[in-house]
């Protein structure tokens, strides 16, 4: 369908209507589209800004925080080989308008790293992890447009908006986006390489060495982006033949090869590029014992044409994944992994009516004939890195699969295309279901599950980790301490990367002593009531649950 006639299906102008109206309606709908695009961003900036502001250091985020000072602060790759520097660098951003005092001097453990630099080197945990999270709220913003620029080349202004409205409203999306992690922007920048491409069918020229670039990023910011570098190299492949279709096919083939060449090149670049900003020499030495890697995974990674950095980073992230981890499913605990895990947590942790539209657009992008060539853009990326997820062996949440939120959700926006009104009425009713499932959940987004399940106040009977409790809320539970249990004898066990004392809760382990000893408040993480067990498990079930913090922290009282 050429442009026209898209544009008419989806802002149809009645029969009849005079000249002068159309002229009159025309400029009030150019300001419209950018008006609603301004306001669903302003919105999503504003409660991740909140959410940033309220929450305390999770597991994760210490060690990238304190990494990205180290780096403003010539070490070099020191800690957290594990991922590459680009994500870091970005928070690093943040990280050098705050300013902290780093203690070039230390050089204990990596898990130690984050918390010296937070509460034992002088300065502000809740100033720094601010700055430090605001780079990646701005990158969430930047993706969102994106995700409205992609729908609307698809299918017209309404399914930008309507792509933008779900991503905006995304709860996984909000929550990530909230915090110095990294795969928001992993997912972003696979995302970006992807638009890119789509739009190299008629501009290869420009936009195939741009997509390399994004790919780059994403890989030099996560090694999780690996898997869809073979899926996007045949997607360059697809858009630079459609590019060249009247040229003869020898020449064709020629293109393509080259097209594909630029995008590996660019992608490359970028990751060598971003060690070489940290360490131009390149030096690296690491605090624990590489790993030696047999097999097809040694073999895969002695061809990776990266750093020695990179590679041995991946080394570690083999370790990792041969670690017997524990899990937690539906009120079970186990040992290993399920590979029914992230569908399962999915279907918790996606609102209803994005499950809906995620459903449906993939369906209108194989059913809708101009909608199609989209089809293997948005599904088959989503779909083999979906795959390649559920094969890790650390079941700890959906923030391993933030990809869906954005490739998925512009395949939502394209149902606003079937012709028929019904369509987009259900289409926009379910997009109302969203904003309000998503915004009643306000400001707690981790712990976020849909109404099937009970919300988030009960998302801690089926999952754990950091789809309900990443240590996010030590800040609010010293508020509610002091606020309703002043002077009470307070026993603690907090899953999480944060010092209970700089917050004001001082507390002991009840872990240590017999359990008829333990008297007052009982305080835990669900993700530790989750597995809980010895001693642990004791003490929760001769106790009385009096309240909870922020869906993610039980208060007993014994």
């Amino acid at each position: 369908m050429m442009a026209s006639e898209q544009q008419t299906v989806l802002d149809p102008v009645p029969a009849g209507a005079r000249d002068d109206e159309v002229r009159r309606a025309r400029p009030a709908r150019r300001w419209l589209v950018p008006l609603l695009v301004v306001v669903l961003l302003a919105q999503m900036a504003a409660v991740m800004v909140t959410t940033a502001v309220q929450q305390t250091p999770t597991i994760d985020e210490p060690v990238y925080v304190a990494t990205a000072a180290e780096y403003l602060h010539g070490q070099g790759i020191r800690y957290n080989p594990e991922h590459p520097p680009l994500g870091k660098l970005v928070v690093a951003v943040g990280v050098a308008i705050a300013d902290p005092h780093v203690d070039t001097a230390f050089d204990g453990p990596q898990i130690d790293l984050g918390p010296h630099l937070l509460y034992e080197s002088g300065n502000d945990p809740w100033r720094l992890m601010f700055w430090a999270r605001l780079p990646v709220i701005v990158l969430t913003l930047l993706f969102g447009l994106v995700v409205f620029a992609f729908a609307r080349e698809l299918a017209g202004r309404a399914a930008g908006l309507t792509a933008l409205a779900l991503y905006a409203f995304s709860p996984d999306v909000v929550a990530h986006g909230s915090l110095a992690t990294l795969d928001v922007p992993t997912a972003g920048f696979l995302l970006t390489s992807v638009w890119l491409l789509w739009r190299a069918r008629l501009r290869p020229r420009r936009y195939v060495p741009l997509a390399g670039l994004a790919l780059g990023a994403a890989l030099a910011t996560k090694m999780s982006a690996l898997p869809a570098v073979p899926v996007l190299l045949a997607l360059a492949a697809l858009s630079v033949w459609s590019a060249r279709r009247g040229d003869e096919t020898r020449r064709r083939l020629l293109r393509v090869l080259a097209g594909t060449a630029v995008v590996a090149l660019a992608a490359v670049a970028v990751v060598w590029a971003s060690y070489l900003v940290v360490d131009p020499r390149l030096r690296w030495t690491s605090q624990d014992q590489v790993p030696v890697v047999h097999g097809l995974r040694g073999t895969l990674v002695d061809l990776l044409p990266f750093p020695q950095a990179y590679a041995d980073g991946m080394r570690l992230q083999f370790r990792f994944e041969n670690h017997p981890w524990e899990g937690f499913l539906f009120g079970r605990m186990y040992t290993g992994h399920l590979w029914y895990y992230l569908p399962a947590a999915l279907l918790v942790k996606t609102p209803l009516g994005l499950l809906a539209l995620w459903a449906a657009g993939a369906v209108v992008l194989v059913a809708v004939r101009r909608l199609r060539p989209a089809a293997p853009y948005l599904l088959v990326p989503s779909g083999v890195l979906l795959a390649s997820a559920m094969t890790g062996s650390r079941d700890f949440g959906t923030r391993y699969t933030l990809f869906l939120p954005m490739f998925l959700t512009v395949a939502a926006g394209c149902v606003v295309a079937v012709r028929r009104r019904l369509a987009r009425v259900v289409t926009g009713a379910l997009v109302l279901f969203v904003a309000v499932s998503s915004l009643l959940t306000f400001p707690f987004y981790l712990p976020y599950s849909n109404e099937a399940f009970g919300g988030p106040d009960r998302t801690h009977l089926r999952l754990h980790d950091s789809n309900v409790d990443w240590g996010q809320d030590l800040g609010r539970l010293a508020d509610r301490l002091r606020e309703r249990y002043p002077d009470e004898r307070i026993w603690l066990v907090y899953k999480g990367s944060g010092l209970p004392s700089a917050y004001g809760i001082e507390a002991s382990d009840p872990r240590e002593v017999p359990v008829d000893d333990v008297r007052g408040l009982l305080v835990v993480s669900d993700s530790s009531v989750a597995k809980a067990k010895g001693r642990l498990a004791e003490l929760i079930d001769s106790s009385r649950p009096v309240d909870e913090v922020g869906h993610s922290i039980t208060i007993y009282r014994r």
